[in-house]
């Protein structure tokens, strides 16, 4: 009877420690006469399916052979074929991110000063300084699919908004910027940050007090990509574009991300844009912004809009798709989109951004009339560039100059107690089939 996988691994945490203390291998191996990858080849293949889980094992250490180890059969080992990575996670992160870099350095906001980014240098190899942003983490307060679900975002254990706090550009260069999560990918649950509430949560939409969930439209699940928006974007429902001619919905931009990995909500990915499409809802423009997670495998490969129908090709028309027939099981018409349907490219989608940056600066300085939006600030770093002058902030909102600004302590945001989620109806799960709609 071959043993488990996990007593292999078992035996790996104890034989690393030694290797790295330069113990002569016939010392550790002398009682094994068993082949590691003899026995890697012979596990069934629902063991080798979890491989993530077991690399845990990788990483223990101790100084005392496992009781398991007595139980892995015994037989020669390759050594030389099994090394502990000598990386350490920082020095991986800092290459994951330098190599999505431009040392091109693209047009900034001028108002914007440098304080914004806050984060941390590290090195590359552009010629320049990548900037790390910093850790954020989600705080969930009540059970998701409940009324009372809400995910704050901390920042070094600090709640802070993310429509106002967190920087959109995650670099000097603004070639990569931060995505706020808000929806995972094949889940049906519209979850969004919300404008009115103080520090700006994320939490589950309600129509007449009932929580909202999209259909599932035929062959589609859910939400297709992980669906979330950009920190300090704004589009501004008192301006008409150009080329759509309609006025933006009131949200922070909207955004797809479509690498492998399923992401969880208050999650914050550091990505790069690769188009856009501009999404008619309901007489609003609601644009659809492309991008990748900088840490994904295809990453390297995908940096405009063309790239992505190359490598994950039928994406975009799926995409496409889903925007348009989403709402119909509701009883509402097809959406419609500006430019035919066309996907802009790269370019073009980092001018919207960069629209709806300077709209967001125009609402967070009084330019523009707020409405019921919430623009409490937490972390006053991230608005150092803005001029209060002539603002006409409510009570609940905290700027450098304003008498109303508030201690954190006060806000009394509630502690995460991260419940289970509540069960749903099982109606969600029902598939709708729409005429016209691919197969």
């Amino acid at each position: 009877m071959e043993p488990p996988l996990k007593d292999y691994y078992c035996y790996l945490s104890w034989m690393f420690p030694l290797m790295r203390m330069h113990v002569t291998p016939s010392i550790i191996l002398s009682p094994v006469r068993h082949s590691l990858f003899g026995l890697r080849r012979n596990v069934s293949a629902s063991t080798l399916a979890q491989p993530r889980k077991s690399r845990a094992f990788l990483t223990t250490s101790s100084s005392t052979p496992p009781d398991c180890l007595a139980r892995v059969p015994q037989g020669p080992t390759n050594v030389n074929k099994i090394r502990p990575s000598s990386t350490t996670q920082a020095q991986a992160r800092s290459q994951q991110l330098s190599t999505h870099l431009s040392p091109a350095s693209s047009s900034s906001l001028q108002s914007r000063s440098s304080s914004t980014m806050a984060q941390q240098t590290l090195p590359t190899r552009g010629g320049f300084e990548a900037k790390a942003p910093s850790v954020y983490t989600p705080r969930k307060v009540g059970a998701a699919h409940t009324l009372e679900y809400r995910v704050f975002i901390e920042k070094d254990g600090v709640p802070v908004s993310p429509f106002h706090d967190i920087p959109l550009y995650a670099n000097e260069q603004q070639t990569i910027l931060n995505m706020v999560v808000e929806i995972p990918r094949w889940t049906n649950a519209k979850q969004e940050i919300s404008k009115e509430d103080t520090l700006n949560p994320i939490k589950q939409d309600t129509k007449k007090g009932k929580l909202r969930f999209v259909r599932n439209c035929f062959p589609h699940k859910g939400y297709l990509w992980n669906y979330g928006a950009f920190p300090q974007t704004w589009e501004d429902p008192n301006a008409t574009h150009p080329e759509t001619k309609a006025k933006g919905d009131n949200d922070p931009l909207d955004v797809c991300e479509i690498g492998e990995l399923v992401a969880k909500p208050g999650e914050v990915k550091q990505v790069k844009v690769l188009g856009t499409m501009a999404l008619l809802d309901e007489g609003e423009t609601d644009w659809k912004i492309i991008v990748i997670d900088v840490n994904d495998p295809l990453a390297p490969k995908l940096n405009d809009i063309e790239d992505v129908e190359r490598h994950l090709p039928g994406l975009l028309r799926a995409t496409n798709e889903w925007f348009r027939i989403y709402k119909i099981p509701d009883g509402k018409p097809e959406n419609q989109f500006a430019f035919s349907g066309e996907c802009k490219n790269r370019k073009y989608a980092m001018d919207v951004v960069r629209e709806c940056a300077e709209a967001w600066e125009k609402l967070i300085t009084g330019k523009t009339a707020k409405g019921e939006i919430s623009l409490y600030v937490q972390d006053l770093n991230t608005l150092d560039f803005v001029t209060f002058a002539n603002s006409d902030y409510s009570a609940n909102t905290s700027v450098p100059h304003s008498n109303d600004r508030t201690d954190a302590a006060k806000l009394n945001i509630p502690k995460g107690d991260n419940q289970p989620p509540a069960p749903i109806d099982p109606s969600i799960d029902k598939w709708f089939y729409i005429s016209g709609a691919s197969a």
